[in-house]
């Protein structure tokens, strides 16, 4: 019998040789993703996906608005597909960027297909399975294979498929040489895997602390997003995410001794949200900061800003893991949670 967790941990420390495999494909692929996107002289860019790949696509969106300047947004698959007329203008051309684990979620799946019908525009798939129905859905498609998981709780795919959108943002830039700098990211992640490993299984095992919120602001949101459904899922642990300032604004009234603010820190804007870290650390808060220097758990990875995002997400990950196992569950299998949803018109979703 395999004990609890032993899929989500090696996942979560094998991240670092994906990265490697993700980046050797994506640079392969820097060429034709370059010319599939350059031809398609988009207006407009939209991300979509669900559930966690639905985070992924706020902090997808963010990211590419900020780097290429072309207007990009994320919204879930479920929008795209029953709501069209507001996920997106008919007349504009644009990108559609459908993101699938599995590559069976039935919402994007469908929301591909509406795109299609009704779009003026073109399709780009990002998902792990070469032989599932996203994989051969789009006009390009993107498989990273070394995401590919067998827990239910995202975590390697995750961090997968978001150095994806990084290999779509160079391309669309026509970035090559930022590969350089990008191959640094593996050996960051280790580190952070190795040093920190029981710094996140102190926060998270703590039955001092009974709910978690994390911050993050521009692209990191997404990030934030995603880090606190690892929480809930896989700990059962009440868990929510903001972007820095915003926490002021109610959300810190749930501040206590038992509250522990996880601070995903930018460059640009560290000094607005440092003020909000200390606000919440002098109301009580447990307080755990993230950042390239400077911080708790520091990268030193010696990459830009806007590319290096990925790191924020393996102590994150950690720290969820150990409350799931202190807890006594299970974080391979989630309470409640499959891998694939039948929904009762039998088709499948996951």
């Amino acid at each position: 019998m395999i004990a609890a967790g032993t899929y989500t941990q090696t996942e979560i420390h094998s991240q670092p040789d994906a990265w490697r495999q993700t980046l050797g494909k994506l640079r392969e692929q820097h060429s034709s993703l370059r010319q599939f996107y350059t031809a398609g002289q988009y207006e407009s860019v939209l991300f979509t996906g669900c559930g966690s790949t639905y985070y992924l696509a706020l902090a997808a969106a963010s990211l590419f608005q900020q780097i290429t300047g072309t207007p990009a947004r994320g919204l879930p698959a479920s929008e795209v597909w029953l709501n069209p007329a507001a996920a997106y203008p008919a007349k504009q051309r644009t990108l559609l960027v459908a993101i699938s684990r599995s590559g069976e979620t039935t919402e994007t799946l469908h929301a591909v297909d509406s795109f299609h019908q009704q779009a003026n525009g073109a399709v780009l798939t990002l998902s792990c399975y070469p032989d599932k129905a996203l994989a051969t859905a789009g006009d390009y498609n993107l498989v990273l294979e070394a995401g590919r998981e067998d827990s239910v709780a995202q975590t390697r795919a995750w961090s997968v498929l978001y150095l994806g959108v990084v290999g779509l943002i160079l391309a669309a830039n026509g970035d090559e040489a930022a590969y350089e700098a990008l191959n640094r990211l593996p050996g960051a992640g280790e580190q952070i895997l190795q040093q920190q490993l029981e710094k996140a299984q102190q926060l998270g095992r703590s039955t001092q602390l009974d709910r978690f919120y994390f911050l993050g602001s521009g692209a990191r949101y997404g990030i934030a997003s995603e880090l606190s459904l690892k929480m809930k899922e896989m700990s059962l642990t009440h868990s929510e995410p903001f972007h820095f300032m915003e926490f002021r604004h109610g959300p810190m009234s749930m501040v206590t001794p038992g509250a522990l603010i996880f601070a995903l820190l930018s460059d640009a804007q560290r000094e607005h949200e440092m003020a909000v870290v200390n606000e919440m650390r002098a109301l009580g808060g447990q307080v755990i900061t993230l950042g390239e220097q400077d911080a708790d758990i520091t990268f030193q990875s010696g990459v830009s800003e806007p590319l290096r995002n990925v790191l924020y997400l393996p102590f994150g990950q950690m720290m969820a893991f150990a409350r799931s196992l202190s807890k006594g569950l299970n974080p391979d299998r989630p309470t409640n949670l499959e891998t694939v949803v039948r929904l009762s018109n039998g088709v499948s979703a996951g």
